[in-house]
């Protein structure tokens, strides 16, 4: 997002179901209650809706959303590649979309059943001729028994982990602290289930380092957000989430989730990317950010996301884990709605929708001092960010 669209679009509704683990309906449903309940969050009828945007993974076609929730007219829809990495980049499509003319109105969204109709976290089944490229990647190394997300990332985890003394307890800090807030977030699926470090160095490993409690949910559930100009949800339900700075990004040697082609496993400089982007255009720093929506698919890569955006230096986020700068009343509080660790996986969407609650101060978690909040998306992959502020 180049500079001159920094404080012109706003998110000014969010609108989620249930988080589940068996919705009862289908996704296309889920799609439609999240998207309507948006739109009354914000006071803007379906109708007015001209632009739609999620990303890939979803099975839910823009045009077949845009026509249940009652829309006429469309004049923008987009789809973001590469999974959770694009979680974000939806909002940079609406602002570009609002800040040239071309929509006025853009609800982006995500609906899955991906607990209850599918199990998400599987693995990669090599389903196409290795004449593709995409395909013939991953066959270099399904043999050898890194077929699921958990084992791409167990991979660099081990490699982070020998380089900077890292320790599977401090992958624990992570999850420790995502429970203690979904323990007291009612909406969270593990409300009231807070755990202890023990009971994460007790679970089972999944892809050594990884332990069950490394890795996030499969849930059934959606999010939507109405993304519109600022001086327009200014006038509206709600305070805005002013949009101060968007980006995207995809480093050298990037693949997919592996990006085995890299010298160095132990950094994500896809993130660092959007990092530098996301400053650059806010005009912000580190220090000028109270809280962060990291996306915690796997803990590990939180680790490395508070290292890529500043807030400690490199191979110094063990730290700043031990001394519980990330928790409630910490230094800088992640994931106050308990995360996709706690409380659930709706590849990311949930996390927005957090911050939207914490800038507007009706989280159920709600932080102090608030200003300016940090939103990522799925690491690992090309991957999108998101600073938003009060107005």
């Amino acid at each position: 997002m180049s500079d001159f669209l920094s404080g012109k679009v706003a998110i000014a509704g969010i609108g989620a179901t249930e988080f589940s683990k068996n919705s009862g309906r289908t996704e296309i449903r889920l799609a439609v209650e999240a998207c309507l309940a948006a739109l009354g969050d914000a006071g803007i009828a379906p109708e007015e809706v001209d632009g739609m945007c999620t990303f890939t993974m979803d099975n839910n076609p823009e045009m077949d959303v845009h026509r249940l929730i009652g829309g006429k007219d469309m004049t923008f829809f987009s789809r973001i590649d590469y999974g959770g990495g694009g979680a974000c980049a939806p909002v940079l499509q609406a602002a570009m979309a609002i800040a040239t003319g071309v929509a006025n109105v853009v609800v982006c969204y995500r609906a899955m059943n991906e607990r209850s109709w599918y199990r998400y976290g599987s693995g990669t089944p090599m389903t196409q001729s290795p004449t593709f490229t995409h395909a013939n990647h991953y066959s270099w190394y399904l043999p050898a028994g890194l077929s699921s997300p958990a084992s791409y990332v167990a991979m660099a985890a081990r490699a982070y982990m020998h380089k900077y003394g890292v320790t599977s307890a401090d992958f624990g800090q992570i999850s420790v602290v995502a429970r203690e807030f979904a323990a007291t977030n009612p909406k969270a699926y593990f409300y009231g289930k807070p755990i202890t470090l023990d009971d994460h160095q007790q679970s089972r490993l999944v892809a050594d380092p990884l332990r069950l409690l490394d890795c996030c949910q499969e849930s059934d559930g959606a999010v939507a957000l109405v993304i519109t100009s600022a001086e327009r949800a200014r006038s509206l339900n709600n305070k805005p989430a002013i949009v101060r700075a968007a980006a995207q990004g995809s480093a050298q040697g990037q693949h997919r989730m592996t990006s085995f082609y890299r010298n160095d496993m132990t950094t994500l400089p896809e993130m660092g990317l959007v990092a530098k982007q996301l400053y650059a255009q806010s005009g912000l720093k580190a220090d000028d950010i109270q809280s962060a929506i990291l996306y915690d698919h796997f803990t590990p890569y939180v680790l490395e996301q508070l290292e890529e955006f500043g807030f400690c230096g490199r191979g110094e986020a063990k730290d700043f884990v031990r001394s519980r700068q990330h928790a409630r009343g910490g230094r800088l509080p992640i994931n106050p709605n308990g995360g996709q660790l706690g409380e659930a996986y709706i590849h990311g969407m949930n996390g927005i929708a957090e911050a939207v609650r914490q800038l507007r101060g009706t989280a159920v978690n709600q932080l102090g001092g608030l200003h300016n909040i940090l939103v990522t998306a799925g690491t690992g992959v090309p991957t999108s960010g998101l600073i938003l502020g009060r107005d």
